[in-house]
């Protein structure tokens, strides 16, 4: 009943709950979105993601769906390979005629899709891929994206950073689009607030293949006072088990991006670093209403807490619903023009999908990590609201290529 009553107050309907689960496949009763992510490449984040959407799929139609018809997704699996990705987008937009498409992990694989949306004069809604440029210096009329970006997230990362006692810093990062940009982003952000600050040694391990080991003996050379972390997933758990190892965040602060979600603070257990500042969710200490009833609902349906991943999955489904009914047409100028400038209700509260850049305003917990019974928590965070984060809409569209 509480995701109920959240899902009317985002929809904005008022309307009795109808039971909208019909048939399938009938094309004048359905809305069909097709979905495509990274199953097989990362199944931590991406599982997570898909059952996010999924709830909010659920509630959707159990309130009566879109206009009356029933919202339904084919999802597909690109392997974490782009030219997959875009021969799946193929296929859901001429054979199974998809109305617009969503997802993707990787930022290869998202800009990849990006290109396809463009080219194709498809919407893409892309949930989680991180790179600046898909928004940027690579976006387009028929792109937009979710979650809050590396620029957003290194910013946040920063005006922390700015306010420690370090002036050497060391940045280790995956060699690929998502590390570069955060890396650079931290790098504008930090010395904007701090001139006095110097980079001093960079390790740029390839995705998912970092020799953890001498890693961290290149970083410990270098003796920085502080470490800007960009690596996430099995890597993240190499270099902190490794770092341990050696010694090398003994008297050192470090600042990382993403490592306060759970899909990569859970596998490390007691293993978990302790005083790091991050970007996370802290869901088990998420109390306001909108927050609770998401994670009340997600326990409930899948008898587990939620994600990061499934918050993200949540957000862009209900993004979807929310972009159809304004609308209120399948057509994708008529899409793309009602998503420009868009209010989304999350259970964050309400995110916008700027015009200028298509990026939303979603944004991201920021906070210190700790041990609690032998598991990695966040402590000590507050939610930083993405639009704070975000360049002026002038600046933004400055930066994006003339169309």
């Amino acid at each position: 009943m509480i995701a109920r009553r959240m899902f009317m107050k985002a929809a904005g309907l008022g309307l009795a709950a109808a039971a909208a689960f019909g048939p399938t496949g009938l094309a004048a009763q359905t809305i069909t979105v097709g979905e495509i992510n990274s199953y097989t490449r990362l199944p931590a984040f991406t599982e997570p993601y898909k059952k996010g959407w999924q709830l909010a799929l659920e509630q959707i139609n159990e309130a009566g769906g879109i206009g009356g018809k029933t919202l339904e997704v084919i999802s597909r699996d690109d392997g974490g390979e782009p030219g997959n990705a875009v021969k799946i987008a193929e296929e859901l937009v001429t054979r199974d005629e998809v109305v617009m498409l969503a997802g993707g992990f990787f930022s290869n694989v998202g800009l990849a899709l990006a290109d396809y949306a463009k080219q194709r004069k498809v919407l893409f809604l892309a949930s989680e891929p991180l790179t600046d440029a898909l928004v940027w210096s690579k976006g387009n009329r028929y792109t937009f994206r979710l979650r809050p970006s590396t620029y957003m997230q290194a910013a946040m990362l920063a005006e922390k950073a700015g306010e420690l006692d370090a002036t050497k810093w060391a940045t280790i990062s995956p060699n690929y689009a998502y590390g570069k940009d955060a890396v650079t982003a931290f790098k504008e952000v930090l010395k904007e607030r701090k001139a006095d600050v110097e980079f001093v040694e960079e390790q740029w391990p390839p995705l998912f293949k970092i020799d953890a080991g001498s890693t961290a003996r290149a970083l410990e050379a270098a003796k920085p006072d502080a470490i800007y972390n960009v690596t996430f997933g099995p890597d993240l758990a190499k270099f902190v088990r490794e770092g341990e190892l050696r010694g090398l965040f003994e008297g050192r602060e470090v600042v990382s991006l993403l490592s306060g979600e759970p899909e990569y603070l859970d596998p490390l257990g007691a293993e978990a670093p302790e005083g790091w500042i991050v970007t996370g969710y802290p869901w088990y200490a998420l109390k306001d209403e909108g927050n609770k009833a998401f994670i009340d609902a997600y326990r409930e349906k899948w008898g587990e807490p939620p994600m990061t991943g499934s918050l993200v999955g949540y957000n862009m489904m209900m993004s979807i619903a929310t972009l159809l009914r304004q609308a209120d047409s399948t057509d994708t100028e008529t899409l793309v023009d009602t998503l420009e400038g868009l209010d989304v209700e999350t259970p964050q509260g309400v995110i916008t999908y700027r015009k200028a850049d298509h990026q939303s305003t979603m944004g991201a917990w920021v906070g210190r990590t700790a041990l609690k019974d032998g598991k990695g928590i966040m402590v000590d965070w507050y939610y930083a609201d993405g639009a704070d984060y975000l360049p002026s809409p002038e600046e933004a569209a400055k930066m994006r290529p003339a169309e």
